[in-house]
C-alpha cells in the first residue's frame, strides 16, 4: 500500500512538473494557446434549469435562465485585451484565422436576435431590481454602458476589428463608447479619468488602460488629435497622482476625498498603467508635443519595476512584498511593455534582458499545450493588504490569456540580449606614453 501511494504521489508530482513548464518559442506558444482558445469557444447558449442549448436565439421562448454558455463569447473588458492580442497575433503570423475569430465572435454577439433576446431580459431585470438586478446577466454590460469595464476595452477592439472589417453596428457601439468617454464619465476638474467608488472620485491604476485602450484607437481610426491630447493628459496626470516616488512604483488608487493613497502596490494595477502607456506611444503621432515627456514617464516605470522583478523572473502579486505569491498577468504587462519599449526605441536596448527573464518565468506558469496557471482573480479596492495577499488565482481565464497573448507576441519580435564582451575591448587598454 506504502509503495503504491508513493508511486501515486510522484505520478502527480511528475504531471504537475510537466503541466506547469512550457518549451516553445514565444510565436509558436502564442499559437498554441490561440488555437486552444478557439477550440474551446461554442458560440451557444444555455437554458440554466433546462439545459436545452441553441446556437441562435430567435424563436426561443423567452426566459431569465437563458445565458451565453461559455466565457470567450460573452462581453467582458477582459475579452476586449483578448480580441486585441488575437488581432496582432494575426498580423505576426499572417494567420487570417485568428482575425476571423475575432469577427466571428462580435457578428455573434451584434446578431440581431440574439442581441433583443438579452435585451429583453436586461430590461425586466431593470425594472424589477435596478442595477443590481442586472449584474448576472449575459452581456448586460453592452446595455449598462455606465463605466470603462463595460465598453473601454471592447470598444477599444472593435475599433481594431472595424478598420479591417467596416460594419455599420460596430461602429454604432463604437460611436456610443465615444459619447459616453467624452461626455459621460466621471472626471475630476482637471480631466483625470476617476470612478465615484468606492469614495467619490476614486482614481484607480486599472482605468489608465481601460480608456487609453480606446482613446488611442479612435485617434488611430479618426485621426482626430484631440483623442491623443485626452489619452496623453491621464497618463501625465495618473502619474502625478498615483507615483510613489520613495518605492518607484504605482499605487492602485488615490481617493481624493480624503486625499489617501490605497494600501497596496498591485502588480496588474502597475501592469495595466505600463500596458496603456506602451500602446499610446505606438499609435502617437511623432510630432505630439506631450511625447517627450510620455516618453520620460515611461522609462520612469520601467526603470522602477525592474527593481521588483524576483528571482524566478516574475514579478509579486503585491509588487513590494516577496511573501506574496508569483503571478502572471502583471509579469506579462511588464514583459510585454519593456519588450515594445525596446524595440521601439522609448527605453535602454539593455532592459530586454529582465524581458527575456520574465518570459522564462512565464513559461513556468505554462504548457506548450497553451495552458495559462497563475491568473490571479479580478480584483477591487480594499483598505486591507489582506486583501490582496488572499487573492485566488485561476487558470484559462481571458483576465490572464489577453496579456499573456500579448507578451509572448511582441517577444517573438525581441533581438536577445547581448552585450560588449571583456576580450574584444582588452586590446584598446594600452599605456599611454
Amino acid at each position: 500500500m506504502k509503495i503504491k501511494l508513493l508511486f501515486l504521489s510522484l505520478t502527480f508530482l511528475i504531471s504537475v512538473s510537466g503541466y506547469s513548464q512550457a518549451t516553445l518559442a514565444p510565436e509558436r506558444l502564442a499559437s498554441a494557446m490561440a488555437n486552444r482558445i478557439i477550440s474551446e469557444t461554442p458560440y451557444t447558449f444555455v437554458n440554466t434549469k433546462t439545459k436545452e442549448t441553441y446556437k441562435s436565439l430567435k424563436g426561443v421562448p423567452f426566459s431569465m435562465d437563458v445565458k451565453v454558455q461559455n466565457e470567450y463569447n460573452d462581453w467582458h473588458y477582459t475579452n476586449g485585451v483578448l480580441n486585441i492580442a488575437l488581432l496582432e497575433l494575426a498580423e505576426k503570423t499572417k494567420d487570417k484565422k485568428y482575425e476571423e475569430y475575432v469577427l466571428k465572435n462580435m457578428n455573434f454577439i451584434f446578431d440581431k436576435d440574439n442581441l433583443d433576446y438579452f435585451k429583453k431580459q436586461y430590461d425586466k431585470a431593470f425594472a424589477e431590481n435596478g442595477w443590481r438586478g442586472v449584474r448576472k446577466l449575459s452581456w448586460h454590460m453592452i446595455f449598462r454602458n455606465k463605466r470603462l469595464d463595460d465598453n473601454g476595452p471592447m470598444g477599444a477592439s472593435l475599433i481594431e476589428l472595424q478598420i479591417r472589417k467596416p460594419n455599420k453596428a460596430f461602429l454604432d457601439y463604437i460611436n456610443t463608447t465615444e459619447e459616453h468617454l467624452m461626455q459621460a464619465e466621471p472626471r475630476l476638474q482637471d480631466g483625470t479619468i476617476a470612478r465615484i467608488w468606492p469614495h467619490e472620485n476614486t482614481i484607480w491604476a486599472d482605468d489608465l488602460f481601460m480608456g487609453l485602450s480606446f482613446l488611442c484607437r479612435m485617434g488611430k481610426m479618426t485621426g482626430d488629435v484631440k483623442y491623443f491630447d485626452d489619452a496623453a493628459n491621464q497618463v501625465l496626470n495618473y502619474n502625478k497622482y498615483l507615483w510613489h516616488p520613495g518605492k518607484e512604483i504605482y499605487y492602485h488608487c488615490y481617493h481624493t476625498d480624503i486625499k489617501e493613497h490605497g494600501v497596496a502596490h498591485w502588480s496588474r494595477a502597475n501592469g495595466w498603467m505600463l500596458m496603456a502607456q506602451a500602446d499610446l506611444l505606438t499609435m502617437l503621432p511623432e510630432n505630439h508635443p506631450k511625447r517627450d515627456a510620455l516618453i520620460a514617464n515611461f522609462n520612469q516605470q520601467v526603470k522602477g519595476i525592474l527593481q521588483y522583478q524576483g528571482k524566478n523572473g516574475l514579478w509579486h502579486q503585491i509588487l513590494d512584498k516577496t511573501d506574496s505569491y508569483e503571478e502572471i498577468t502583471g509579469t506579462a504587462m511588464f514583459v510585454f511593455g519593456i519588450a515594445r519599449g525596446v524595440r521601439e526605441g522609448w527605453i535602454n536596448k539593455d532592459y530586454i534582458y529582465a524581458a527575456e527573464q520574465g518570459l522564462k518565468g512565464m513559461m513556468t506558469k505554462m504548457t506548450d499545450k497553451g495552458d495559462v496557471t497563475a491568473i490571479c482573480v479580478g480584483t477591487g479596492i480594499m483598505p486591507s493588504l489582506t486583501f490582496y495577499y488572499n487573492r485566488k488565482t485561476q487558470e484559462n481565464a481571458p483576465m490572464g490569456e489577453g496579456p499573456v497573448l500579448r507578451a509572448l507576441i511582441e517577444m517573438s519580435y525581441a533581438v536577445k540580449y547581448s552585450e560588449i564582451s571583456a576580450d574584444d575591448q582588452y586590446d584598446k587598454i594600452i599605456v599611454k606614453k
